[in-house]
């Protein structure tokens, strides 16, 4: 597991950017896959997730994660739910203590967000759509109808992508250019004249520097790059494969956090 800087300094919060280490899935899956939809087995997927949570210290019981559409999508945590009824959201926010809310990525980038004088936190799992979509600005507006504030919010941009590995065609770069000039800043010349290399972690980083918040730190590490430690969905399909594992990205209130004296926040719900 990988941590940020940022949010290490956050007290009454733990988090974590898990590798793909210390698992019991095997195959394409090896080894700590926290994925239900990726088709591995069920109840290897949630040992992993078991030991994942023992790392929050907490039960595997007391994760939470979404069914992901790439949407902007954010649904408020005040309790944990089976595999078929998660909802279907790109977001997670709560300011329940004991809940771990997290969301899955194979290349996609993990954001967890706290405001600690609050006691409320978030998770978004920001593809090029989700984050185009707004999902990086509906957490934290979700954050904020629990009581946060965005100048109080320090966020960690987790392992994803990088630049070297995402190479796109011209008609994604016209896109991004034409809804935004300024997003040229985020593409590099490709090995051919007609494509190009997209800094998707630099991108969410931008929007989330447009939100004034308190701290937002980036984690330099390329998934597609780093088959040691992280599951890829590109790496996976430029070798035909279509089957990968899915890393998880968590954080959770400690029991007993909650809005600080002072602070703008709410009373924890009931779980």
């Amino acid at each position: 597991m990988i941590t940020a800087d940022e949010l290490n300094k956050v007290s009454g919060v733990r988090h974590a950017f898990f590798t793909r280490r210390g698992g019991v899935s095997e195959g394409a899956y090896a080894s700590l896959n926290c994925g239900y939809g990726s088709g591995d087995d069920p109840e290897r997927v949630r040992a992993n997730r078991a030991r994942a949570a023992q790392k929050l210290g907490l039960a595997g019981s007391a994760l939470a994660t979404a069914y992901q559409t790439h949407s902007a999508a954010v649904a408020v945590v005040d309790g944990t739910w089976s595999p078929e009824d998660a909802p279907r959201a790109d977001g997670l926010v709560t300011g329940t203590p004991g809940i771990a809310i997290g969301v899955l990525s194979a290349d996609c980038v993990p954001v967890l967000f706290a405001d600690p004088a609050a006691g409320v936190i978030g998770a978004a799992h920001a593809g090029w759509r989700g984050a185009r979509a707004g999902i990086l600005e509906a957490t934290v507006d979700a954050m904020t109808g629990l009581g946060a504030r965005a100048a109080d919010i320090v966020a960690g941009i987790g392992p994803s992508i990088g630049q070297g590995s995402y190479e796109v065609g011209p008609e994604f770069h016209a896109e991004f250019v034409t809804e935004n000039p300024e997003n040229q800043d985020f593409f590099a010349p490709g090995e051919s004249g007609a494509r190009y290399l997209f800094d998707l972690p630099g991108y969410v980083g931008r929007r989330l520097s447009a939100l004034a918040l308190a701290a937002v730190e980036a984690l330099p590490v390329d998934s597609c790059a780093d088959e040691e430690r992280f599951f890829s969905y590109r790496r996976a399909a430029r070798r035909g494969e279509k089957a990968y594992g899915r890393g998880l990205s968590a954080i959770v209130l400690d029991a007993g956090a909650g809005p600080r004296p002072g602070g703008a926040g709410v009373p924890p719900c009931p779980t």
